[in-house]
C-alpha cells in the first residue's frame, strides 16, 4: 500500500471508525474515532513518504492528520510551513504529535520555541513551552532558568488549561534536572498550587509540581 490515494486512504480511515473510541477521545477534545495502535499498523503499511502526508494534511480530518504526521518527513517542512500547520492543528492530540513527532525533529525547533513562546496565542504559545521543557531537559545550554521561572511565577497561575499544563510541565523539568533550581520551582510550584487536585490515576505520578519533581529525583537517586 506504499502508493495509496488519498481517497483510498480516507476510505481506510472510515472503515476504522469506532463510535466507542470517537466517545472516549471526544472527551479529551480530539475529534476522531481511530484506535490508535490500527492508525499506527495503517502507518507502518504505509511507509514514510512526502507528498499523502501533504494531501492527508490539507483534508483537515484529524485521523488523516495524526497518520499524516506518522509517515511524513520530519526535516522536509520549512519554518513557514511548520508554523503554519502548528495554528491549524487544534485537537489536542494532532497538537501534541506535530509537536513531539515534526517539531522536535525540525532543523527549525529553536526559531519556533522562540516564536511560539511569546505567541499570544495560549495554544500556540504551549508549543514554544513544550519545546522549551525539552531543551531544559537535553540542551539547557543558554536558556535563562531563572527568568523562565519569573514568567512561570508570575503567569502560570491564570494561564488557559493547555498553556498552564505545558508551563507546569516546564517549572517540573527544570526542579528535576537543575539542583540548584529545585527548591524554588517547588516553591512556586507549593505556592501556586496549579494542579494540586488533578485527577491522578493509581501507580501513577501526580502532575503537582511538588510531587511530580520530588518523585523523579527519588529515581534518579535509586538509579
Amino acid at each position: 500500500m506504499t502508493e495509496a490515494t488519498v481517497s483510498e486512504v480516507m476510505a481506510e480511515l472510515a472503515a476504522l471508525e469506532d463510535p466507542k473510541v470517537r466517545k472516549v477521545n471526544e472527551k479529551h477534545g480530539d475529534d476522531h474515532g481511530v484506535n490508535l495502535t490500527k492508525l499506527r499498523g495503517l502507518a507502518k503499511r504505509l511507509k514514510t513518504q512526502q507528498e499523502l502526508p501533504r494531501q492527508l494534511w490539507a483534508t483537515d480530518d484529524t485521523a488523516a492528520r495524526l497518520l499524516a504526521i506518522l509517515i511524513c518527513r520530519p526535516k522536509s517542512f520549512t519554518q513557514d510551513q511548520l508554523d503554519a500547520m502548528l495554528r491549524e492543528a487544534r485537537p489536542p492530540k494532532v497538537h501534541d504529535w506535530l509537536v513531539n513527532y515534526i517539531v522536535k525533529k525540525s532543523p527549525h525547533s529553536e526559531e519556533l520555541r522562540v516564536v511560539w513562546s511569546a505567541d499570544p496565542d495560549p495554544v500556540v504559545a504551549s508549543a514554544g513551552w513544550a519545546l522549551t521543557t525539552e531543551r531544559v531537559a537535553k540542551k539547557p545550554e543558554g536558556l535563562d532558568l531563572s527568568g523562565l521561572l519569573d514568567v512561570i511565577e508570575a503567569e502560570m497561575k491564570d494561564a488557559p488549561d493547555r498553556l498552564q499544563w505545558a508551563m507546569n510541565h516546564c517549572l517540573a523539568q527544570i526542579g528535576i534536572e537543575h539542583s540548584e533550581y529545585r527548591a524554588r520551582a517547588i516553591d512556586i510550584g507549593e505556592r501556586l498550587r496549579v494542579l494540586e487536585d488533578y485527577p491522578t490515576p493509581p501507580n501513577c505520578t501526580s502532575p503537582f509540581a511538588p510531587i511530580w519533581i520530588a518523585e523523579m529525583v527519588r529515581r534518579q537517586n535509586d538509579k
